[in-house]
């Protein structure tokens, strides 16, 4: 399971930076250790567990990058056209077993590898043909449209270290490379639950004050496309003892149990007791907007016939409101999880873009704001404001484009200024 203990975490202040939370994170917490060796065809999401070197070079010969033919560059007149004899023909996969000789071409085709003694090769619409002769112009340099061994991946060099996320573009690496299946770290298990007496299930009957569970589906979604398997375990009454009976049970199957709601201050806001009562709650309070109610800690599991040496789970309480959730996802337990994973951690690049609004915010806090781009009146890109900033507006998420990320020493922000840009699909990259 989860390689946590009640100590995996050192934090004592009152409010927690991004960035101290992530150098926790790295230090204090360990990847799950068991693994497994999956197809390549299903191996996309995966963390790889270990360093993947290439067995032979790639490409493994000299090959053409064009149509065309094949030439010694030493027999081209630097001073005008060349006349050459076509000697033979090359086409993609056939066997290389011919020799060029002075004066001579060989027809040659996209991939074929280049013949002993050819190091050039002229594309097939620069060239005059008249028979089997050919004649090329000059100014072509050496080893033109010529594909060199081992120039995309030389023979043992590391191309994917341990901790990639497999995608499509590296399983099209190794699968070059003859790779069929590969090892790679067990998917994480993950629990969701959602709490409050107000929250119900989508589909039933709603009355009264209550209002349907949007906050499961949400992190659901969000676990899935990061590989995690996820178990939803339903809504959690506003109960101290029964909170931390299920919390308990939950943490004995999985490596992390995440709920929403319910771990603010309030008098009905009773996870953050619960959870101190089966475990420890190392902070609660992060400098981010939206979302600093948010709790992260370790819960020790209810005991376990076939598995009762299992110590527990890593815990994440986040807010209520759907907006504060997504973006406590993305900036707080999206590290975790990677951690977990055995990922390697993701470096976020803003990118800058001109704010077409004005902004305050406080001192010490990092905010995310939602924001649409559009093409300004001059053709550059800008970033709007969502009207609305209540964190609980799901529209504010389905109709943007991601987040304006103002760091802590900023406190106000006017129409034309720079702010970094993070996409929707950057944050889940």
């Amino acid at each position: 399971m989860a390689q946590l203990t009640d100590d995996c975490f050192a934090f004592t202040g009152p409010l927690l930076s991004l960035p101290d939370m992530e150098r926790l994170i790295a230090a204090r917490v360990a990847p799950v250790v068991e693994t497994e060796r999956v197809a390549l065809r299903v191996a996309r999401g995966r963390v790889l567990c270990a360093d993947i070197a290439a067995p032979f070079d790639l490409p493994p010969f000299d090959n053409s990058a064009v149509d065309g033919y094949a030439v010694r560059h030493a027999d081209l007149d630097p001073d005008g056209d060349t006349t050459l004899a076509v000697s033979g023909r090359l086409t993609a996969g056939a066997r290389a077993d011919v020799t060029l000789g002075p004066k001579q071409a060989i027809r040659i085709f996209t991939g074929a590898a280049m013949p002993d003694g050819a190091d050039t090769v002229y594309m097939q619409e620069d060239v005059a043909v008249a028979g089997e002769r050919i004649t090329v112009p000059k100014g072509l340099a050496p080893n033109a449209n010529r594909r060199r061994k081992g120039e995309d991946v030389p023979s043992g060099r590391i191309v994917l270290p341990a901790g990639t996320v497999l995608e499509a573009r590296h399983i099209a690496l190794l699968a070059a490379l003859g790779i069929i299946d590969v090892e790679v770290r067990r998917r994480l298990k993950v629990a969701i639950f959602s709490t409050g007496d107000e929250v119900i299930e989508p589909g039933t009957q709603r009355a009264g004050a209550a209002i349907f569970d949007s906050n499961r589906y949400l992190l659901s979604a969000l676990f899935e496309q990061l590989g995690a398997v996820v178990t939803d375990l339903g809504i959690l009454a506003d109960d101290p003892a029964e909170l931390s009976r299920a919390l308990a049970k939950a943490a004995a199957w999985h490596d992390l149990v995440v709920t929403s709601g319910g771990v603010s201050e309030g008098e009905a806001d009773h996870v953050r007791g619960a959870v101190e009562k089966i475990g420890s709650l190392v902070f609660w309070r992060v400098a981010i907007k939206p979302g600093r109610p948010v709790a992260m800690g370790v819960i020790r599991a209810a005991p376990r016939k076939d598995y009762a040496a299992h110590a527990g789970a890593a815990f994440c309480g986040l807010p209520g409101n759907p907006v504060a959730v997504f973006v406590t996802f993305v900036r707080v337990v999206k590290p975790l999880l990677l951690r977990l994973s055995g990922a390697r951690p993701q470096v976020l690049t803003p990118l800058p873009v001109r704010t077409a609004f004005a902004y305050e915010k406080k001192q010490g806090r990092r905010e995310y704001v939602r924001v649409a781009l559009r093409r300004g009146a001059d053709g550059e890109v800008e970033a709007v404001k969502h009207p609305r900033d209540g964190t609980g507006i799901l529209t504010s998420l389905t109709e943007t484009d991601g987040l304006l990320e103002f760091g802590e020493d900023v406190t106000s922000i006017a129409p034309g200024d720079r702010a970094g840009f993070l996409s929707f699909a950057a944050l889940m990259g």
